[in-house]
Parts: C-alpha cells; structure tokens; sequence
C-alpha cells in the first residue's frame, strides 16, 4: 500500500522511522488494505500524513488536536478541523471561526481550509488518521492512536516551547504525554455545538498562544484565512 511507506515529509520521516517499521504500523497498514477492499476511506491516500507535509517539525510552533477525520464525502484531506475550499464548513469549524472573531476581530472566513494555519506550524493533527465513509469513529482502535501518541511525544521530547491546544476530553487526556515544563497547554471544551457554550466561547486561545509565541521570540500566527 504505497501511500502508507509513508509519503510524509523528511523531517517526520526520520523522527518517527521506528513507529513506521513497528509491529502495530505493520497491523495498521493491513487493517486499511482490507478496510479499502470493502468500503470508502477517508481521506484520500495521499492526504493521510497532510498535517506533516504542511507542517515539518522544525517549523512546528502550535499543536492543535482533533480525533477523527470528517467522514463526509469531500470533507476530510488531513488537517484536523479543516475542510477543502468549496466545501461548507461543518459546525464545529464555524465555531473556531466564531471564537476567533471574539476574540481577535478577525472576519469569519468564506470557506474552512486551514492550510495557511498550518504552513505557519500549526500542527493540525487527528488522534485518528483515517475514517471508514460516513461512519464515525471507525478507524479508533486500530493503531493510529500509538502513532499520533508517539508524534505528541516526539514533539515534546525534541522541542520547546510549543503551545498544546487542547479542546474536549478526548484532547486533553492527551496531556499526560506532554512535559509540562518545557511546553504550554491551553484547555477548554470542544468547539462541538454540544459543548461550545459550557467554555470554548470565551476561551481566547488564539490571542494567549500569539502572546505565548511573541514573548518566545517567535513570529505570530496570522488566524485569518
């Protein structure tokens, strides 16, 4: 399955070599051999390592963390959160957007692909890499979650300073995996329209990682699309 021996970009390729050859990537790989026979898998093949590509760890400046891709049709090509132009973006994503607007006064965007985010290092990683069509949450279990676990870990082992940006439960669980003490993690509820209300509204992450980014010396993130 050659789009899984991995098109991801160098930098990735040699931090995580050991997670690629393990025994679980090789299962993982098998499941989603079998899983294509059968069904539709999002997204496409090449996209599955798009966070990477876009964003090598030596830029790498902010994680964002999402669990699974959008099972739509069109939705899904890699980025958590994010959706090609042309297609609506969905609830949760007009939520960001919202925020966003909140807090920093930035019009909401005409579409949802946040590829500029991550071309600026944002890291915009699912816990969960693929999704069988229309079924959420399908592809959990299967070995991505050792993979994105062992990138958190890598991140938090070769860099400093990186600000985590957790929403949802699911995300923050993620935190034991995180040095504390060499990184910043922001909280709050997940952007969802079940839970936005009870404490993603109001969060400010976008204007406190910015601070946290210029008192480090580095560059802004430029929230707008």
């Amino acid at each position: 399955m050659t789009e899984l021996n991995p098109q991801i970009e160098q930098s990735w390729k040699e931090v995580l070599l050991e997670e690629f050859s393990s025994p679980y990537f090789a299962s993982l790989k098998q499941f989603l051999i079998q899983e294509k026979q059968s069904h539709t898998v999002y997204p496409l093949g090449q996209q599955i390592f798009n966070a990477f590509n876009h964003t090598p760890i030596h830029s790498l400046k902010v994680v964002i963390l999402g669990q699974d891709p959008y099972h739509g049709k069109g939705q899904a090509h890699g980025l958590c959160f994010s959706v090609p132009v042309g297609i609506n973006p969905p609830p949760s994503l007009i939520n960001i957007f919202k925020e966003i607007n909140s807090d920093l006064g930035i019009p909401v965007p005409q579409h949802g692909n946040l590829e500029k985010w991550a071309d600026q290092g944002v890291l915009l990683l699912n816990a969960t890499l693929t999704v069988r069509a229309g079924q959420a949450g399908s592809h959990q279990g299967k070995g991505w979650e050792s993979f994105t676990d062992a990138v958190i870990r890598k991140i938090s082992d070769n860099k400093t300073g990186v600000v985590f940006i957790l929403w949802g439960r699911y995300a923050r669980d993620k935190k034991i995996l995180i040095d504390k003490n060499k990184h910043y993690i922001l909280e709050a509820a997940h952007p969802s329209p079940f839970s936005a209300y009870n404490g993603f509204f109001g969060c400010k992450h976008f204007s406190t990682t910015n601070e946290i980014l210029i008192k480090q010396g580095f560059e802004p993130i430029d929230w707008s699309l």
